[in-house]
């Protein structure tokens, strides 16, 4: 076994191996760029070692400054996490001239699928099932639509070296395949430098499911059975679970046997992924083999009771595989929700910025399963736009599909994070629709049932009871809170309930809370009445203190949680995918309010702005043209990848304001309307 071990990556998988390697006893070594100076991974390192500025080409991507760091600290060897080196066969090799081992596959099996257009070949040859295509490389657009033609719409037009939904698109049309492969290759060339394209028969309704091996230097090879990842916006996944609620067990044996046969006749020899696309009718075909650990391993680790971090180093350092496959066995259910700093009230653009305020919930059993949290992240930190922007993974086990979904659902909500936008609401709303709970979905499921984009979720008759009660109840305790300190020391007996207005989504919901001192913090049940949500009294349990951004309570024996916001004027409140701005006020206060005019959005709704900080890539309109509402204006690149600005009205452009290759922050002008 190693004595040291340095991790060639950042955030939450860096963190995730270190964990491991504490348990193991090794020492670890961190790397980090001076956009991660001070992370998490770094302070939890016994070392760590500067590499460069935050340009991954200038740091995490240069293996003459990692291998430097390795022989600096007498690491003995290098995990590569996923992404930037962990798929690059220049990297064992150079390591290995360096006389330091490497923590993951042979170089010849990262070479021989790492190239998407290498792999489908070889896995023809290993007879694994492959999808219909054109294996050739493509010159240009006119090749590509003529190619598409031939295929036959609808075609998946690929980069191929690409990987984490970037370098892709899915045309339907002529017009589609010509604008899709130029896009595709300048993904792909950012993302890659490498702009290869290639094009194969777009299976629709299919689902992305994969089977995890894990193979030794001794020629065994064995599989994790499967992991469901087809719940996906733009070629990313967004929920991860395994096992599949979609396949029986022969179809089962069946992708396990060609995902080892495949890996053994690449001589595989550490985790790695092997992935399908599977029709409705369950027949597979082999989408690509990932040679690294995947982001979504820690649903294979829960439902299987391994670590497959731990398993990668022991088998580096030469030890053979214990498991034999007859020995694996499915346990229970794992759900992976990914939590990123992306705006899914603004067309998920990313959200990028400091986390202000950040709670993440309890790890440990949650109701009836267990919770798992991978971050690389805590208060204070920024989410760069330098790399991916993921906050976290949150990950829950039970017995069932159905226990693993609630128990994920109530660690998201008790998710708090501010100072930028996460996904948590279209997280839950994805999770608590009815066709996801059925286990009805495919890859095209986001775009089906959020056609128009996600604008949150409507509230169901026990969330306005929660989030009307649970306003009223903070309320109620800010307000005996600021009498005590405005020169009554005692507050003055109460005679009767409070009495308040809950304004929210355009009601106007009675409530009368009767909170006894002794209900604060938890010591007794307070009362509470909504006479427009069924009249008869409840009783409103919670050990909340002021201070704490997330309510969890009990109403009449239902357990819930609620993240809020105290804002300059009432309370912004969460609930799965519902959120609302509540302002409590008097019976008096809310016939005011109710008078007030509607704010004029005025001038600013002329102009379009900037969501990130990127890069100009593309203009698509100019000064004096006429555009409708969802018309593309300009294409803005963040994290390498590309993000289409539209109009949100119809109007004439006045201006543009910025031109092609130029660098724009946050909320600068773009285009500005007549």
């Amino acid at each position: 076994m190693f004595d040291k071990i340095l991790i060639a990556n950042r955030g939450e998988i860096a963190v995730r191996v270190i964990k491991t390697c504490q348990r193991l006893g090794i020492q670890t070594v961190a790397v980090y760029s001076e956009a991660d100076a001070g992370s998490k991974a770094v302070d939890m390192a016994d070392e760590a070692v500067f590499i460069g500025p935050p340009a991954p080409g200038e740091s995490y991507l240069r293996i003459d400054k990692i291998i430097a760091a390795a022989k600096e600290t007498g690491a003995e060897a290098v995990h590569p996490g996923f992404g930037f080196l962990s798929e690059n066969p220049n990297f064992p090799i150079a390591l290995k001239e360096a006389g330091v081992e490497w923590i993951g596959p042979n170089a010849h099996a990262i070479e021989a699928m790492g190239d998407k257009i290498t792999s489908k070949k070889f896995a023809a040859e290993a007879d694994v099932n492959t999808v219909p295509g054109h294996l050739g490389l493509i010159e240009d657009a006119d090749e590509a639509v003529k190619i598409s033609s031939e295929i036959g719409y609808p075609v998946m037009i690929k980069a191929s070296a690409g990987g984490g939904g970037k370098g892709m698109r899915i045309a339907y049309s002529d017009s589609e395949s010509r604008d899709g492969f130029q896009s595709a290759r300048n993904e792909a060339r950012s993302s890659f430098g490498d702009e290869r394209i290639f094009i194969e028969k777009f299976v629709e309704r299919p689902r992305h499911i994969e089977i995890q091996v894990l193979g030794d230097r001794h020629g065994n090879v064995v599989h994790f059975n499967e992991r469901e990842c087809s719940v996906q916006r733009r070629n990313q996944k967004v929920l991860e679970e395994a096992p599949s609620p979609f396949l029986d067990k022969a179809t089962r044996e069946a992708m396990g046997a060609q995902a080892v046969a495949l890996a053994k006749a690449v001589d595989y020899d550490s985790a790695g992924t092997v992935e399908f696309i599977v029709d409705e009718d369950k027949h597979f075909y082999f989408l690509e083999m990932n040679t690294r650990l995947q982001v979504e391993h820690p649903v294979t680790e829960l439902t299987h009771g391994i670590d497959l971090v731990e398993q990668m180093i022991r088998i580096a350092a030469g030890e053979p595989l214990e498991l034999r496959q007859r020995d694996i066995k499915i346990s229970g259910w794992a759900v992976e929700a990914r939590l990123y700093a992306e705006d899914p009230y603004r067309g998920f653009l990313p959200s990028i910025g400091r986390l202000k305020c950040y709670t993440e919930p309890a790890e440990g059993p949650l109701g009836e399963g267990v919770l798992r949290i991978d971050s690389g992240v805590r208060e204070g930190d920024e989410i760069s736009l330098f790399y991916d922007p993921m906050i976290a993974k949150v990950i829950a086990h039970g017995k069932t599909r159905e226990i693993a979904i609630e128990t994920l659902l109530e660690g998201l909500d008790r998710y708090h994070v501010e100072g930028l936008q996460p996904n948590t609401p279209f997280l839950a709303a994805c999770l608590e629709e009815e066709d996801f709970r059925k286990g009805e979905i495919h890859t095209g499921y986001i775009a089906e049932k959020f056609p128009d984009g996600f604008t949150g979720t409507e509230p169901t008759d026990f969330q306005t009871k929660v989030v009307a009660g649970t306003a009223a109840f903070i309320h109620t305790v800010y307000t005996r809170r600021a009498g005590r300190t405005s020169g009554r020391l005692t507050p003055a007996p109460r005679v009767h309930a409070e009495e308040w207005d809950v304004l929210m989504e355009g009601e106007r919901i009675a409530v009368e809370m009767d909170l006894p001192d002794a209900a604060i913090g938890g010591g007794t049940p307070a009362k509470v009445w909504m006479p427009e949500l069924g009249g008869k009294a409840a009783e409103f349990e919670s050990a909340w203190h002021p201070g704490e951004h997330v309510f969890e309570g009990m109403i009449d024996g239902e357990h819930f949680a609620v993240e809020f916001k105290n804002l300059t004027e009432g309370y912004r409140l969460r609930h799965r995918g519902f959120t609302t701005t509540a302002i409590v006020a008097t019976h008096r206060s809310a016939e005011l309010h109710a008078l007030l005019p509607e704010k004029d959005v005025g001038a600013s709704a002329k102009q379009v702005t900037s969501p990130m900080p990127g890069l100009v890539v593309k203009l698509e309109a100019e000064a004096g043209q006429d555009v409708k509402a969802g018309e593309p204006l300009v294409v803005v690149e963040a994290m390498k990848m590309e993000n289409v600005i539209r109009a949100e009205m119809d109007g004439v452009i006045k201006t543009i304001a910025v031109e092609a290759g130029q660098s724009v922050s946050a909320d600068e002008l773009l285009v500005e309307f007549e």
